[in-house]
């Protein structure tokens, strides 16, 4: 049973990664081919607005602000690395659509990451930009599913 359970979750998590990547699915193997190019590049921009971060003080505001939008840019790039799952949810009452939910998340490690500029967007918005080579890609794809794998021993 524990077996079937983390075979479902690596190929669960193999389908979100599919976007990204080609896979095959074999009765003793789970093998998520590398991107194409190793030289490419993957970029990631994250923004975040200054009058949105909870402090009084201005200066701090903006440095808040250029760390929630590294956050975010990190954020994208896991999206690229990993994928996103997606749940969805519907509820149909009387042939009418009652409820309608989803949830996206984005699981991973991301290391190697390269800050390539912080540049603020107009007056209110910092906008974070990093780099990642794809040739970290398989490295980082490789460590999560081993992380996987463990904790559902």
């Amino acid at each position: 049973m524990g077996r079937l359970l983390v075979r479902t979750l690596l190929i669960t998590c193999a389908l979100a990664i599919t976007g990204c990547a080609q896979m095959s699915v074999g009765p003793n193997r789970f093998l998520i081919e590398p991107l194409d190019d190793p030289a490419q590049i993957l970029t990631a921009t994250g923004y975040a607005t200054i009058s949105s971060q909870p402090h009084n003080n201005p200066a701090q505001q903006r440095l808040m602000a250029i760390r929630a939008s590294k956050l975010d840019a990190y954020r994208s790039l896991a999206e690229q690395v990993y994928g996103q799952y997606i749940d969805a949810n519907t509820s149909i009452g009387d042939l009418v659509m009652q409820n309608d939910q989803f949830q996206a998340r984005v699981r991973g490690v991301i290391y190697g990451a390269k800050l390539e500029r912080i540049n603020p967007v107009g007056s209110d918005t910092y906008e974070v930009t990093l780099s990642l080579p794809v040739a970290l890609v398989q490295d980082l794809r490789d460590l999560y599913l081993k992380q996987l794998v463990i904790a559902h021993r």
